[in-house]
């Protein structure tokens, strides 16, 4: 087992806080002291049937406490997905039936084994013990918190404030989560930073129950594919750890080298020492990593992780031969555009540089002379999606990397 130090090292990678790290450190002491791994947990509410790179930001943080020695808890919250989340909504969620929740389930249940290594993996389900509790049980727990502690809670302050209604049952989840804490007897809890209210109530409830409280590690929120927004289905700007591996190939090349930094800190096994060459060479800095093959490393190694490294070699190829056989350059000028709304493609050649007036650009396209990250363009109304990164063509010499941030 690696010494605390080390430990902390891979454990504050990519973390935003750590409540409290002191407890955390003196935590780790007494697990290497006695032998006994720590009790990690996380849990996920199967709301959905397929996830995305941004759920696997924890997933990806469960694997290195795993890595360590550590006992991970992949904790199924099929009793409060038919609660619903309240975290972040300006309304109440519509409860999942427990058909949804079991079917969605067993895809989790396929899907994070991509990462968690199963052998060490303890998947649990909060039904296990909440489904247990009586009408009394449930009143007993919900006697342990005030509503006024709950309407400190930001999207619950919000949304009194703003006399949006709040259903009563929404306040039982933070309770539901924080009791699955003391279910399991978790040493650390790992979630969002949209979490932290929930992770904390945890440590309450296990306070009251005698225990050590456990300590809450919050991770961001990944940005998708815009670097604005938080990666959503909905937004249509995730890349889903399921799709072909030439999509999830093709699609992390499209991000911005920024953004790029980002997924690497959040979803890459590489080490801190590789991952500071990748900082240098986005920096400009002698010795970095170029971050054309850095970015082909991140979207090579993610490939495999979700297929195998064959998959990952043809999707790379493929994109070679898509991109680099069109003989679009290593070294062409970057613009930065405002992302947002869709931007007319002539007044996207206009802005970056490549020709001098839309009327200019439209003639370019409907001479064929066109190309959009490799592909040709024959639509003069064409708009295209301000988000991430595409690569202009006009002519044959003419060229522009634009970042839209």
């Amino acid at each position: 087992m690696k010494t605390v130090e080390e430990q902390m090292e891979v454990i504050r990678r990519g973390a935003v806080e750590i409540l409290v790290e002191a407890e955390l450190v003196e935590k780790l002491r007494q697990s290497i002291s006695s032998g006994v791994p720590l009790k990690i947990k996380a849990g996920f509410d199967p709301t959905a049937p397929d996830l995305h790179l941004g759920h696997t930001v924890l997933i990806q943080k469960l694997k290195q406490f795993q890595d360590l020695g550590h006992e991970v808890c992949f904790l199924i919250g099929d009793f409060t997905g038919m609660i619903g989340d309240p975290t972040g909504k300006n309304e109440t969620r519509k409860p999942l039936t427990m058909d949804e929740v079991l079917q969605n389930a067993e895809t989790y249940k396929e899907q994070v084994f991509k990462i968690l290594d199963p052998d060490k993996t303890k998947v649990v389900f909060n039904s296990a013990w909440m489904g247990q509790m009586t009408a009394a049980d449930l009143i007993g727990l919900a006697s342990r918190y005030t509503v006024a502690r709950m309407l400190e809670r930001d999207d619950f302050h919000k949304r009194f404030t703003g006399q949006q209604p709040i259903a009563i049952h929404e306040f039982l989840y933070p309770l539901v989560q924080g009791y699955d804490s003391v279910a399991l007897q978790a040493d650390v809890e790992l979630g969002g930073t949209d979490q932290k209210f929930n992770l904390l109530v945890g440590r309450e409830l296990q306070k009251q129950e005698g225990q050590k409280p456990q300590c809450v590690l919050t991770m961001p929120l990944l940005e998708g594919l815009d670097g604005v927004n938080k990666m959503s289905k909905s937004l249509g700007n995730y890349i889903g750890i399921t799709e072909p591996p030439k999509e999830i190939f093709g699609k992390v090349m499209s991000i911005s080298d920024e953004l790029m930094l980002r997924y690497y800190e959040l979803l890459s096994d590489i080490d801190l020492a590789a991952l500071q060459k990748v900082r240098d060479g986005v920096a400009g800095h002698v010795g970095g990593t170029h971050p054309m093959e850095s970015k082909k490393a991140l979207a090579r190694e993610l490939v495999a992780r979700f297929y195998d490294e064959g998959q990952a070699r043809r999707a790379e190829e493929d994109f070679v031969h898509q991109f680099k056989q069109k003989e679009i350059p290593d070294d062409i000028p970057r613009v930065n555009i405002k992302a947002g709304h869709p931007v007319w493609i002539c007044r996207l050649l206009t802005e970056a540089g490549l020709t001098a007036s839309n009327g200019e650009a439209r003639r370019l396209v409907l001479q064929g002379a066109v190309r959009l990250s490799g592909e040709k363009v024959s639509d003069a109304d064409l708009e295209v999606a301000a988000c991430g990164e595409v690569v202009l063509q006009a002519g044959k010499r003419r060229f522009a990397r634009v970042v839209f941030d």
